[in-house]
């Protein structure tokens, strides 16, 4: 039995019950969305072969620093990083390290705010240098997914809707979907009910009402969708070592359709994208 809950009246921990947020609450998730995404634009100067990927890291906490937020990854369930960066066939929770980016690498960094109590939720990938055209072809293909995912999300359209559209396009592209891991519920709390699938069935899942704010972030891979977790107890790999990609934005759904907190203010999308901005 799904129970949804005014938001304002819920407890701030995780209770399975899916908070409905109002305008005030839209408000404050697109300054700290559009934080991240600042961020990200900015990223675009930095990620270049030969550049450690604890630069990107001390990169994204000075950020935040400097415009009164802290990232939210920072000494979660002991994490001691600001950033998460998936290098080539790892698929989330990359550790920043001082080994260099090499040309040719591709790289997912993961980014989120906490700006006045509330979650900035985003993630994008970067070419490093002149990738190959598949992996070219496999980042073109990943964010197509994640915005065909968004365009399902409407009142009355059910997270399936959401996984459907996802996993419809990136098989059709022979692609693969991570099942592993999943968006979520984000606002004053990082992880929140519901969780969003990248795929499914039309029609089945959680109905979307307006006031959900959650995120989408589909991992597609170039071979099979299984992974593996490292040792180190966060980093997920593919099993068969073909490359992985993954986008994320956060968005809230409207009486109409949904809005996008984490867009570009640059206007990036899909790489390459301008750099000297």
């Amino acid at each position: 039995m799904v129970t949804y809950v005014d938001a304002d009246a819920a407890p701030l921990k995780n209770t399975g019950q899916i908070r409905l947020y109002g305008r005030e609450a839209f408000d404050a998730m697109h300054r700290a969305g559009q934080l991240a995404a600042a961020c990200l634009d900015g990223l675009a100067n930095i990620v270049r072969p030969g550049v450690p990927t604890d630069v990107i890291d001390r990169y994204v906490y000075e950020f935040g620093a400097d415009h009164g937020a802290l990232p939210a990854t920072l000494g979660y369930r002991g994490y001691t990083r600001s950033t998460c960066t998936s290098i080539n066939h790892v698929v989330c929770h990359g550790i920043p390290d001082a080994k260099p980016l090499r040309d040719g690498d591709i790289v997912n960094v993961d980014v989120t705010f906490i700006l006045d109590g509330w979650y900035g939720d985003s993630s994008r990938m970067y070419p490093v240098g002149n990738v190959k055209r598949a992996a070219e072809r496999l980042v073109e293909v990943t964010y197509e997914s994640l915005m065909r995912g968004i365009a399902a999300v409407k009142p009355g359209a059910t997270t399936g809707d959401i996984g459907y559209a996802i996993q419809s396009f990136a098989e059709g592209e022979r692609c693969s979907v991570v099942r592993d891991f999943c968006g979520h519920g984000v606002g004053r709390l990082f992880h929140d009910s519901p969780n969003i699938l990248h795929y499914g069935n039309p029609g089945e899942g959680i109905e979307l009402r307006p006031g959900m704010i959650f995120t989408i972030e589909p991992m597609i891979n170039l071979g099979r969708p299984h992974v593996k977790v490292l040792s180190d107890g966060w980093t997920a790999v593919t099993r068969d070592r073909s490359l992985s990609a993954q986008f994320e934005h956060t968005v809230g759904v409207t009486e109409t359709g949904c809005e996008i907190f984490t867009l570009s203010p640059r206007g990036y999308t899909c790489p390459p994208y301008p750099t000297g901005a």
